[in-house]
């Protein structure tokens, strides 16, 4: 009996003595992991040395990994995204390279618009054109699609609501270029120019009404001004001379939906933000307030969560999606307009078709992912692409019947009664039965045998 205790006692000690290196190894790798992570970098300003809160950061593909800190600090990335681009809005992107950097010094655009000049007082219009940049990821389950859009759009601020020209805040679009890339879990790699899933920020996100500074930034020539919501900061204002930028934290507060109203009904819907940041960036500052005249550009950075009903009318209702938006805006030109002249853009009567691509010269230059990715869709042969589609015959127009007298006077007493509309919703309502009963069969076919097969598997073998 002693002899076996002793065995028993030896073990004991052995696994023991293993467990403790083991630890003591877990122990010096999360040592070695936090030193590693102590170096943070941070965002800043090369002249002022100040932090750039929310700057927006991208891996080495191109795609929009996550925003800086409010104190500028950089978000924990990993090494395989490395070099990582950041971006800021009015200042020239910065590259890094790998971790080891303590500051990244963000130099300025010497880039500025005119000002703006009110020729009489019938120019009471103020149109804008802006170029956009947009970075795009929809992720589901199993499908992931990258988007990146370019555009040209218009907005038309009317002093008056109630005037003959009500205009509008939120960009209208009026040339757009778009390229998409389709991956998934099975391997698929296909890149395409249109998608039937709209499922963007961008057209929600507009021109802000004149806003107030904080009392204590617009009185110095140089500062930051911290404005602090329910939850966290939700707004930080930068000033210098003349330029002013604010960043603003939409989900800090309820008071922060102002910079976005017309996003504000999606918070009541069945979506999940889970980051919502816009910049905007100010020139020719000289009161205490910042107004859309002054607008240079914005960007955005929107993180959200939801299901397909809640969000753009997806076909798959049940299933949750992940969408990622990042979006950049130039405004190139400003100028004040009569009435009349808003009545010929809000018609369209205008050259809108000789409106070309205009890239800014601030804007930075683009990523070779990107290019790739530009690259590869204008290359598609669409000619062959539709040569080789085989047309499904239900979406073939019926064969047009010519009807006699009575036969069109029977077909408007229908239309006029009712009829045609309750027998065809009748028979939607019966197609839609018979599919539904038709998937709900298939689909316990499956799972029949797919527990036929599993019983296979598990009984012994012979």
């Amino acid at each position: 009996m002693n002899f076996i205790i002793r065995i028993f006692a030896w073990f004991t000690i052995k696994q023991m003595q293993r467990i403790v290196r083991v630890t003591a190894c877990i122990l010096a790798a999360l040592s070695v992991f936090s030193v590693a992570q102590a170096r943070e970098t941070v965002v800043v300003d090369s002249l002022t040395g100040l932090p750039l809160p929310n700057a927006s950061v991208f891996n080495r593909k191109g795609v929009a990994i996550g925003v800086c800190k409010s104190n500028g600090r950089l978000p924990r990335i990993s090494w395989s995204d490395y070099p990582i681009t950041i971006r800021y809005i009015g200042y020239n992107e910065a590259v890094v390279d790998d971790a080891d950097t303590d500051s990244v010094k963000m130099v300025e655009n010497a880039m500025s618009l005119p000002e703006v000049v009110i020729e009489s007082r019938s120019h009471k219009l103020l149109h804008m054109l802006a170029y956009v940049r947009e970075y795009s990821t929809l992720t589901t389950y199993s499908d992931t699609i990258f988007l990146f859009r370019e555009k040209m759009v218009d907005y038309m601020l009317s002093p008056d609501r109630k005037g003959p020209v009500r205009g509008w805040r939120n960009p209208r679009i009026l040339q757009s270029k778009s390229y998409y890339r389709f991956t998934d879990s099975n391997g698929l790699d296909s890149v395409s120019d249109r998608c039937d899933h709209r499922f963007s920020w961008t057209d929600w996100v507009g021109v802000v009404p004149r806003t107030k500074m904080p009392d204590r930034l617009w009185r110095s020539e140089n500062g930051m001004d911290t404005v602090r919501g329910k939850y966290s900061p939700t707004e930080v204002w930068m000033k210098r001379g003349e330029r002013v930028t604010v960043d603003v934290n939409v989900l800090a507060d309820t008071t922060s939906r102002k910079w976005v109203p017309d996003l504000s009904l999606f918070f009541k819907d069945d979506v999940d933000f889970e980051r919502f940041r816009v910049r905007f960036g100010f020139d020719n500052i000289d009161g205490d307030e910042v107004a859309p005249m002054d607008l240079t550009g914005y960007s955005f950075n929107i993180e959200s969560n939801g299901r397909g009903h809640g969000l753009f009318r997806f076909n798959r209702h049940d299933e949750p999606f992940f969408v990622n938006t990042y979006g950049e805006v130039y405004i190139v030109d400003k100028e004040y307009i009569t009435a009349k002249e808003a009545k010929k853009w809000e018609k369209l009567q205008t050259d809108v078709g000789q409106i070309a691509m205009y890239e800014p010269s601030e804007a930075p230059d683009l990523q070779p992912p990107i290019l790739a990715l530009v690259d590869r869709v204008n290359k598609l042969d669409h000619d062959r692409v539709r040569l080789d589609f085989v047309p499904d015959q239900r979406l073939v127009g019926r064969k047009v019947v010519k009807q006699n007298l009575g036969q069109r006077i029977l077909s408007l007493l229908k239309t006029a009664t009712g009829i045609s509309s309750i027998r065809a919703r009748k028979s939607w309502k019966r197609q839609w039965k018979d599919f539904t009963q038709e998937r709900m069969e298939r689909n316990a076919g499956r799972m029949h045998e797919h527990n036929d097969t599993i019983d296979t598997d598990s009984r012994p073998p012979k």
